[in-house]
């Protein structure tokens, strides 16, 4: 159920001028929302967000207060994410490096021509609502088949090759860099942050699409048809069962499979135009092992 797109089981995926246009349109949203969230929130609680932009802005500081000496954002972020970039070409994808490159660009210039704002002096409101709106910046990006960057390439590059959310664990190693940031600038300013962080890993674990599973059964009279409709529509396979409806001891078929969180609305309208008296059970699923097939974000 569900083969890998590598294996040469469905075709090629081609993008429409539409959809390019609206991968382009979530990225310079999510850049500016990432950029303006820096430029009120980040910085008037003086916090490391994470991430390669929190990397960024503890080299800003550090170098500003131990050597006086100013560093641009945009030079630091450029710098920092050449490595990652190059690996996230080889490894996920051409197009994907290319649109992550655009939304490091914008959000680095807009975070350095962007004049700051501050919303609160409540430090506590500015790590719970900056955090909120840092997960929803990366995963207006994400939703744009894209990155912001940095331990983002890290975290879609694990998720790739092992199938698994990998959100956590790259929220464990910003806590390595925020616990450097106490060291450094105090431990209040970097138990904060880790609030901040906290907030921002759990919006993009919710409201990532990627990894969302839904197991549908589905009865029609029409197994055929809806087996073609759940092929062409997402790529994934499905499983015939045949069985005895005890209500009124007819045969009846069942199509098992297993599909992302996304495509659920979209298959169940299908499914009820081919066959309006279908009957759909609609399960979240935790986990699954074996052949998935994942829409590349290349």
């Amino acid at each position: 159920m569900g083969k890998e797109k590598r294996d040469g089981a469905f075709p090629e995926e081609r993008q429409t001028a539409g959809e390019r246009l609206k991968r382009l349109l979530l990225i310079v949203i999510a850049s500016t929302v990432m950029a303006l969230n820096i430029k009120s929130f980040v910085e008037a609680g003086g916090l490391f967000p994470g991430g390669f932009n929190g990397l960024t802005l503890l080299i800003q500081r550090s170098a500003q207060q131990f050597w006086g000496i100013a560093l641009p954002f945009t030079a630091i972020n450029f710098a920092l994410n050449a490595v990652p970039a190059v690996v996230s070409f080889k490894l996920i994808g051409r197009r994907f490096t290319l649109y992550s490159c655009l939304m490091i660009v914008l959000t680095s210039v807009l975070t350095d021509f962007l004049p700051s704002v501050r919303l609160t002096n409540d430090v506590l409101l500015v790590c719970i609502f900056g955090g909120i709106i840092n997960g929803l910046a990366i995963s207006l990006c994400l939703l744009g088949r894209a990155t912001s960057g940095g331990t983002d390439f890290i975290a879609v590059a694990i998720s790739e090759r092992l199938g698994v959310d990998a959100w956590n664990y790259i929220f464990v190693g910003n806590c390595v860099m925020l616990a450097v940031a106490g060291m450094l600038f105090g431990w209040d300013k970097a138990l904060y942050s880790i609030i901040f962080q906290f907030a921002s890993t759990q919006v993009v674990h919710m409201l990532d699409p990627r990894f969302k599973r839904t197991t549908l059964f589905i009865i029609s009279d029409r197994a055929t048809d809806v087996y073609e409709q759940i092929k062409d529509t997402t790529h994934h396979g499905a499983t015939l069962f045949r069985g005895t409806g005890l209500y009124n001891g007819e045969e009846r078929d069942m199509i098992y499979s297993v599909i992302a969180g996304d495509q659920v609305k979209t298959i169940t309208r299908a499914v009820h135009e081919i066959d309006p008296k279908a009957f759909i059970n609609i399960l979240k699923t935790d986990q699954v092992a074996g052949n998935f097939y994942r829409k590349p974000n290349d």
